[in-house]
């Protein structure tokens, strides 16, 4: 099968990553790159040896498809001018703005029937990825993202910054309808919030309760799960998930390993230790085969932009409650 030539709008420090990531596969081929600083863009195309495209419609016409990673703000001026030329988009996280341009995309890649994918990478974490054969049914759900001060990115609320990468997950893990929200955040150094905290509650009675900082001393980047006879405990910062399950005692425990046991049962229980094998994949390299594979068979990403649409929604009704 032929290379998808694939073009990136924005080659700043995010865009560089997404330069490295593609430059590694071998099923699409970073054809070009276009950038408003023009010195940068030059620099990084020669770096990778593909071609610098002095302005956006240029870019958009010599590929097959296109990756928006500048700031949030232009998603949509230029992930729609790609999407009326025909062209496949993958957008990072937010997907827009605001909920209204979010949902000016996915109306314009469905009327054009072109896969439209949101760069919440932590869908394809290790860790997440690990747990794929598991049957997750959360009943409660805790979840801290938390992360030193950085200058960049404190332009929007920390909802919108770290926060929303666990809503996109837990709104992909909870196959429900959300009928309550609580949060509550504060500004500490920047305009904007900079920690917040929520509780979501689902239709299915599953509560999660997702806390964000961007004012830590350390990084952490955890989520537990609480379902019927299991505690999952997934650690996206060192990409590996852990599995405490209750089951019923038996003479096999082939090679699980047997913490405690609970003999006031009707049957002896016993709490078994597996930690599922972790895939040695790159998340942002995954991402992108995702995205590959919508476009070459025209079907629904991994992350699509309805999701995207979904978790900034909800992003938005946190920063409202907030400032309420």
């Amino acid at each position: 099968m032929q290379k998808l030539k694939i073009g990136l709008v924005g080659v700043g420090k995010l865009g560089q990553y997404h330069c490295n990531a593609l430059s590694q596969l071998a099923e699409a081929e970073l054809a070009g790159i276009h950038d408003t600083d023009a010195q940068i863009s030059a620099q990084i195309a020669a770096t990778y040896r593909c071609q610098n495209f002095s302005s956006l419609d240029a870019l958009i016409k010599s590929v097959d498809a296109v990756g928006v990673i500048v700031p949030t703000t232009g998603h949509l001026a230029v992930a729609s001018r790609a999407l009326q030329a025909g062209k496949p988009v993958f957008v990072e996280k937010p997907i827009a703005a605001n909920v209204a341009q979010a949902r000016e995309l996915v109306e314009l890649a469905a009327k054009k029937k072109l896969p439209l994918q949101v760069g919440h990478i932590e869908r394809f974490n290790p860790a997440i990825r690990a747990l794929a054969g598991i049957d997750l049914q959360p009943q409660f759900i805790e979840s801290h993202r938390l992360a030193p001060f950085d200058p960049r990115g404190t332009d929007v609320a920390v909802v919108l910054d770290l926060m929303i990468h666990d809503i996109d997950i837990i709104l992909s893990m909870v196959n429900a309808k959300l009928e309550k929200l609580d949060a509550s955040g504060v500004a500490v150094v920047s305009d904007q919030v900079d920690i917040a905290n929520v509780r979501l509650q689902f239709d299915n009675r599953c509560v999660a309760n997702i806390t964000a900082s961007r004012i830590s001393q350390k990084k952490m980047r955890k989520m537990r799960l609480f379902q019927k006879d299991s505690y999952i405990s997934i650690d996206f910062l060192q990409r590996f998930s852990e599995i405490y399950r209750l089951q019923e005692q038996s003479d096999s425990t082939s090679s699980s390993m047997i913490f405690g046991q609970i003999e006031k049962a009707s049957r002896p229980k016993q709490i078994v230790y597996e930690k599922p094998p972790v895939p040695e994949t790159d998340a942002m390299r995954s991402e992108w085969q995702s995205f590959i594979a919508a476009v070459n068979n025209r079907t629904r990403p991994v992350v699509s932009g309805e999701d995207g649409l979904r978790a900034l929604e909800v992003a938005a009704e946190i920063i409202r409650n907030v400032e309420r």
